[in-house]
């Protein structure tokens, strides 16, 4: 097999190409995570005129706050559900979808637009389906199952609203690679299985579901991370963190502390925390989950 390589006759028209890219890594990436981690160590004024290094003031007074560890409680629990709910779509709508239809393509490619959609359109769209005054949705839960539909005002209800709207908007994505998984798994091994007897059923847990273990590693990393930023959009257009501060998930309180309360020296704190317990989870995930992963080749 003849390899083709590229060759620069000057040594440094390479490092001129990718320079654009370093830059704006380095300006939006890599500038501002350090200077967050730095603002985490500091007291400042609201326009950070004046700051005074506090050391870990900041980081000590958030374990302290009960508002905090709550929040922190909201988000494990919100993004946990979130993750449930959309996998468990994603699966069985890709699963439905891989079967031999007239419409298939049309049937995938309106199970792939909702994920197009804005998190904050998501969350409207969702918010007008649910709303307690003028919800269809809502309406046909207080007229028909007697039960008193209020996400304004009730916490569980407002919870169950944004899980659902994050949810629904992720379910495309997990679809997407779901549906690539199935399509790559032999047709000659569910036949073989078929012939011996096995039920659909014992089929999909026994053979399916073990050869999308690497599909089902992925999406549930890229879905937790999801859960804890891209849904911003649907709980400021929704719920702004309410009631009561039900919904103020982590990246939320963020926004709240920093933009709104004007803290910056508690939101940078805010920030690092947040994305330690990301990196926490995600090593877990590696660390752990992933020995359970089968990998074919």
């Amino acid at each position: 097999m003849i390899k083709k390589r590229s060759y620069f006759k000057s040594r440094s028209l390479p490092y001129l190409l990718i320079l654009p890219q370093v830059l704006i890594t380095l300006t939006f990436f890599y500038w501002p995570a350090v200077q967050g981690v730095v603002s985490s160590f500091q007291l400042s004024d609201p326009f950070g005129l004046y700051t005074k290094f506090v050391w870990f003031d900041n980081f000590i007074a958030l374990f302290k706050d009960p508002l905090y560890l709550k929040s922190i409680a909201t988000t494990l629990f919100f993004s946990g559900s979130v993750a449930f709910v959309s996998i468990t779509f994603g699966l069985f709508l890709a699963t439905m979808a891989n079967r031999v239809l007239k419409v298939t393509t049309l049937t995938r490619t309106l199970l792939i637009w909702p994920y197009a959609i804005a998190p904050a359109i998501s969350g409207i769209l969702w918010l007008f389906l649910l709303h307690p005054s003028y919800g269809v949705v809502a309406i046909f839960i207080e007229d028909f199952l007697g039960i008193d539909w209020n996400p304004l005002l009730q916490s569980s209800h407002a919870m169950l609203m944004i899980v659902m709207a994050s949810a629904w908007k992720n379910v495309s994505y997990n679809f997407v690679f779901f549906l690539a998984g199935l399509q790559a798994i032999p047709h000659s091994l569910i036949e073989a299985a078929a012939m011996d007897g096995a039920s659909p059923f014992r089929r999909f847990w026994t053979i399916t579901f073990p050869l999308l273990s690497p599909t089902m590693f992925f999406v549930t990393v890229m879905t937790i991370i999801f859960s804890f930023f891209e849904s911003f959009g649907i709980i400021h257009a929704v719920t702004q963190g309410g009631p009561g501060g039900s919904t103020n998930i982590l990246v939320y309180k963020v926004y709240q502390d920093g933009f709104i309360g004007l803290n910056l020296g508690s939101s940078s704190a805010q920030s690092v925390v947040l994305m330690s317990l990301i990196i926490l989870i995600t090593f877990l995930q590696f660390k752990y989950v992933e020995r359970k992963v089968q990998y074919t080749g």
